[in-house]
């Protein structure tokens, strides 16, 4: 019983303790957990090769129960060795985050760390110094995250999540527009566009999100701008602008999208997402543009744009 249950479970412990292995291997004080997760491994595999050899000599089931005993007094034997991890600082008591919990052996939080190491500290602050490029991805998230002003983002090592496209079909005095009926902006009048997919450039992503969302297929687009939005949950997005006055077929409503013309001298930026009302004019103007803003869900905390040209 115990051989089938082992059985079971044998592939995917295993692969849980060589990712966690591999993932401990980028932190330089953390080789005691790494190790620990190889000891592991071997005492899981030692334990099944008993239960194997049991079963292999027919031996009465209670002998099952020893192998699995066997185990069991030297994960307790060496648990110390075997289990380094802890949720919280050993010294202050404080719960540590993941890189302390995955890659200290001493098992020190942050501030307990660099006091008693103050190179470490120094080390830091040295890093911090250098330019935005040189910060450490999660410094970079973190500063992202408790961004509420668009100088707090460190745009220079800034990558988006996200990659996305908006296309605005123009017709004389009529814009292209949708009304977004599910997913991220619903219930806002928006321009068709979506993400751009792996093997897309932008503008295959622009011709495939019109023609998923309005039914038209369009050509001849020009790119007007680019803006980067950088969002309180983490998510980072980066959209591309396009405008087109060709296209051919009619108008079909979708699942995600309604499609429909609007008179572009009276929009409802009321409707629309708050950082439009900064960029679209310049863009119904045919100028070129860039922007960044930093939102909390749907507010807007702050906005720049900057027109970058104009025909």
């Amino acid at each position: 019983m115990i051989l089938n249950i082992f059985s079971r479970i044998f592939d995917y412990v295993m692969i849980l303790l060589i990712v966690l292995n591999l993932s401990l291997r980028k932190y330089r004080d953390g080789q005691n957990k790494r190790f620990s997760t190889i000891l592991i491994a071997l005492i899981f595999l030692g334990v099944y090769f008993l239960l194997i050899f049991v079963d292999w000599l027919k031996l009465p089931s209670w002998c099952e129960y020893i192998s699995l005993g066997i185990g069991i007094v030297l994960f307790v034997v060496f648990r110390k060795r075997l289990w380094p991890w802890r949720m919280k600082c050993k010294e202050c008591g404080k719960k540590m985050n993941w890189d302390a919990i995955l890659g200290r052996d001493e098992n020190l939080c942050d501030e307990c760390w660099e006091k008693k190491y103050p190179e470490k500290k120094q080390e830091r602050e040295e890093k911090e110094k250098l330019s935005p490029q040189a910060l450490s991805l999660d410094k970079i998230d973190e500063r992202c995250r408790n961004a509420e002003k668009v100088e707090d983002v460190p745009w220079g090592s800034w990558e988006p999540s996200e990659r996305c496209v908006l296309t605005y079909v123009m017709d004389g005095d009529n814009v292209l527009l949708i009304l977004k009926k599910r997913g991220l902006g619903d219930g806002y009048y928006n321009a068709p566009g979506g993400h751009i997919e792996l093997e897309e450039t932008s503008i295959e992503a622009a011709i495939r999100e019109t023609k998923e969302e309005t039914g038209l297929t369009v050509s001849e687009l020009k790119e007007r701008g680019t803006l980067r939005f950088q969002f309180k949950d983490g998510m980072r997005m980066v959209c591309y602008v396009f405008t087109t006055g060709t296209w051919e077929g009619e108008l079909k409503e979708c699942d995600e999208a309604k499609p429909f013309w609007a008179d572009r001298n009276n929009l409802d930026y009321d409707m629309m997402w708050k950082d439009d009302k900064l960029w679209l004019p310049l863009l119904l103007d045919g100028k070129e543009f860039e922007g960044w803003f930093v939102f909390d869900d749907r507010e807007m905390l702050d906005a720049k744009v900057e027109c970058v040209s104009e025909e």
